[in-house]
């Protein structure tokens, strides 16, 4: 055991006793401490010989990989020791512990597989979470699974709980209900910090914006100049920007700083400047905390970071650029002020700055839960037994369970299934787990590593995105063919990504090939090519297989939009299977996101994937081409329609209501109307408007009761030509019944005998009912003409002998008392070979021409 390291003069150091006590006597403690304290580094060291660790080991969290290294590297420094002797550290790519090691350093998804492996977690007495204000999902997670453990299986276990923006009292109840662990704070060592507000134009890019302030920084003031943007493709363009000739002083560096990166380009980036020059940072949120960048002075913040959403909808995982916390603000600032007074240049107002959030989001409430609700399984608990800081959210989980049942890892119960098991072994996204423990069981193991690999971190082929192929194929080429060169290659990316496959595939083989119960998920076989490769890698993404609509448009099974260029390779595909999709980003992008990477399927395979799901639709639709009824049979897949089938419909009630329907829609307009059944129902709507209990045929009422009167008339009508063929004045005589029919032709007839012989049709659409006749045929006749046996007088119309109207009347003896003498004279005149009496009522009537008097 080396000596304990000589006294570092950090802040920190006064408050270690009051870590000791507490976790001492407690068990556990908050330390919440400024920027600059020490606390990352000092604090384990100091703890290493107390009493209740016994000898045992420290495990610490480190959020982002390049603090764990960072942080195992300082404090071997101050042990003057190697990393790897006293001090390790844990990393899913690296490993540096020995058999001394005492301190680990882990990274969030190490820290979960040691609790999985055995909750007791043998030989550790304490675990501390750094950090623990970013709040990731793994920290929550772990978080959570230790208080459940503790109590039952470690209760000597101690947990310490650190960061410098937290909201301290609440994670201290947390970690103690009922009795709150002790929270100890510490200042900083950190110089003052000028801020200044340099808010960026509506107009003007941030990458444009961010060049400007930081050569302005350079020229107004001394030191390394740290600067935080959302993500790579920011730090690309203001490095582009940065570039330029001219663009800057000769002697200042630009280092690139961001996850991605290989160890090597993130060691250079920390590296101090040598003397006479100086370096600018462009970093991500990567260098908020937990690191000192040496020399740093000035820090240009752009007030963004890039966070993971989970679009639900779509199934999608998206990067998110919004405004950072006031927390998190402060937290960059301070980097400024690490070893002299700095300056901090905030590209927003000062007064959107007091609106902002004061800590960071939980990434739980936003995020992804499938890798969560896998962990949750294995662990053998629902959400709601465990101990979150911030429980997740219902909804979420929800849609989580739904994928894992999808990818065979759960059953109906939410247990884990035996593929689940082997699923959850694997450091990967549970859809690449499902993919590579699949591969074990059917030959395609390298090639399911390799994609992976690639899809999980950075891509291998360098240049702008949208001048990137979408074809996995061509990466997958790349990693497979270890000698070969490619122009667009990226040598670090594709060394890390072929040393990821590598690791994968062994830890792979070491899961039992029983376990991956190949039946549950579509068939794969030993890889022939692209659409082999494709057909694997929709295990992975079964909800993303999408349907080509012609132009490099694409439908998911989601029913989203997804595109390509009509100039990249797969735009032609007639399906994709899309592992990377950008989500549109605003109303101007349109409704659909820009496929990154997929691989293309035939039809045959894209069916064969697809068949557990399908659904078959039969719809009863009237074709407005066709002016009929036809039946469509949909064979789809969620949104995807696999193809479309339209015949004539048969016999049945489905039919039968499908034509009531048209019946209906049109108003009865699609039934063939006779003037024999229009008239029927034309008299029963005189008499039914008199008699309260005689059946309604009108239009209204009939359109109301199909089913009583017209459906019993289409057992067996199939479509427009039953209904054209059906005898309406049948239909509508059977609806008012045999003897209403007689009684119809006594209230009103269908025609009225006048003086003449003459029977003359009565005309009941009007108002009043109605007769028009000649005035000859009504000679002789003394009382007004009538129906409903006499109750109601028709409305007469007196025509000329050449059928036009000369009077309308519903008193017929008063025109012949009164103006028909006046009519008569004209008539006479008009038609000088027809009788024009003096006296009609006395006359005798006549249909036939005779010579006047």
């Amino acid at each position: 055991m080396p000596a304990p390291p000589a006294p570092t003069g950090l802040p920190v150091e006064d408050r270690v006793a009051a870590v000791r006590d507490a976790l001492a006597v407690v068990g556990a403690a908050v330390l919440q401490a400024e920027p600059g304290a020490g606390k990352t580094t000092v604090v384990p060291l100091r703890l290493l010989d107390e009493p209740w660790l016994d000898g045992g080991r420290i495990v610490m969290l480190e959020p982002r990989r390049l603090a764990a290294r960072a942080a195992a590297r300082r404090m071997a420094t101050l042990l003057g020791e190697e990393v790897g002797a006293t001090v390790g550290y844990r990393t899913r790519d690296d490993r540096k512990v020995g058999p001394a090691t005492r301190i680990e350093v882990v990274t969030e998804g190490i820290l979960t597989q040691q609790i999985q492996r055995d909750p007791s977690l043998p030989g550790v007495g304490l675990v501390i979470l750094d950090e623990f204000h970013e709040r990731s999902l793994n920290a929550d997670l772990a978080l959570a699974l230790l208080l459940d453990a503790r109590p039952a299986l470690r209760p000597d276990l101690r947990l310490l709980v650190m960061s410098a923006t937290l909201d301290a009292a609440a994670v201290a109840a947390h970690l103690e209900p009922g009795a709150a662990a002790p929270v100890i704070t510490s200042t900083g060592r950190a110089h003052p910090v000028t801020i200044r507000w340099s808010p960026v134009g509506g107009r003007t890019p941030l990458a444009e914006a961010t060049a400007a302030t930081v050569r302005r920084a350079l020229r107004d003031e001394p030191g390394d100049v740290l600067v935080f943007l959302p993500g790579a493709a920011d730090i690309r363009r203001v490095a582009t920007e940065l570039g330029r000739p001219g663009a800057r002083p000769p002697e200042v560096d630009i280092r690139p700083l961001f996850g991605a990166l290989g160890a090597d380009e993130q060691d250079a980036a920390l590296r101090p400047s040598p003397v006479g020059r100086r370096r600018v940072v462009l970093a991500t949120d990567i260098a908020e905390t937990s690191l000192t960048v040496d020399g740093v002075r000035i820090v240009v913040d752009s007030g963004l970071a890039r966070s993971p959403r989970h679009d639900r909808r779509r199934g999608l995982t998206h990067l998110h650029t919004g405004p950072i916390s006031r927390a998190s603000a402060d937290q960059r600032a301070g980097r400024a002020g690490r070893t002299a007074p700095g300056v901090a240049y905030r590209l927003w107002a000062e007064a959107d700055h007091l609106r902002r959030a004061a800590f960071t989001d939980p990434e739980i409430r936003h995020a992804d839960l499938a890798g969560l609700a896998l962990e949750l399984a294995r662990w053998g608990a629902a959400a709601a037994d465990l101990r979150f800081v911030d429980p997740p959210p219902r909804v979420a989980l929800d849609h989580a369970h739904d994928l894992l049942r999808d990818l065979g890892a759960l059953d109906d119960d939410h247990r884990l299934t035996a593929r689940g098991r082997a699923m959850a072994d694997l450091p990967l996204h549970p859809r690449l787990a499902a993919m590579v423990v699949q591969a074990t069981a059917t030959g395609q193991l390298g090639v399911a590593c390799d994609l992976a690999a690639i899809l999980e971190d950075r891509d291998v082929l360098r240049g702008r995105p949208d001048e990137l192929p979408t074809d996995l194929t061509e990466r997958l080429a790349l990693l497979a063919d270890r000698r070969g060169e490619h122009p667009r290659a990226d040598p670090a990316a594709v060394r890390a990504a072929r040393r990821r496959s590598d690791d994968l595939r062994r830890r792979a083989t070491r899961t039992d090939p029983a376990r991956a119960d190949p039946a549950h998920l579509p068939e794969t076989a030993p890889s022939r090519g692209r659409m082999d490769v494709g057909r694997l890698l929709a295990v992975a993404y079964p909800d993303r297989l999408a349907q080509a609509r012609g132009g490099g448009r694409f439908r998911l099974r989601s029913g989203a939009g997804a595109v390509l260029p009509p100039t990249d390779a797969l735009a032609t595909a007639a399906y994709l299977v899309v592992a990377d999709l950008d989500a549109p980003r605003d109303s101007r992008d349109g409704p659909d996101g820009r496929i990154r990477l997929a691989l293309g399927l035939d039809r045959a395979d894209a069916e064969q994937i697809l068949a557990p799901a399908v659904t078959i639709e039969r719809d009863l639709v009237w074709d407005p081409d066709r002016d009929d009824l036809r039946v469509t049979e949909t064979r789809r897949v969620d949104a995807l329609v696999l193809d479309q089938t339209v015949r004539r419909a048969e016999p049945s009630p489905a039919t039968t209501a499908a034509l009531l329907d048209r019946v209906r829609i049109t108003d009865l307009a699609v039934l063939r109307w006779t003037a024999a059944a229009r008239t029927l129902q034309a008299r029963a709507t005189f008499v039914g408007g008199a008699t309260r209990d005689w059946p309604r045929l009108d239009d209204t009422a009939l359109i109301a009761d199909l089913g009583d009167w017209l459906a019993p008339r289409l057992g067996g009508a199939t479509g427009r030509a039953d209904l054209e063929r059906l005898d309406v004045l049948a239909a509508l005589r059977d609806r008012l019944g045999h003897h209403r029919v007689a009684e119809l032709d006594l209230l009103a007839p269908a025609r009225i005998t006048v003086a003449s012989g003459r029977a003359v049709p009565v005309d009941y659409e009007g108002e009043r009912p109605a007769i028009a006749v000649r005035a000859q045929d009504l000679y002789g006749t003394t009382e007004h003409p009538t129906i409903a046996r006499g109750r109601v007088p028709v409305v007469v119309t007196v025509l000329s002998p050449a059928g036009r109207p000369v009077q309308v009347t519903a008193d017929l003896p008063g025109f012949w008392a009164g103006s028909w003498a006046e009519v008569r004279k004209d008539m006479a005149g008009r038609y000088p070979k027809h009788d024009w009496p003096p006296d009609p009522a006395a006359a005798t009537p006549s249909s036939r021409p005779r010579r006047a008097r």
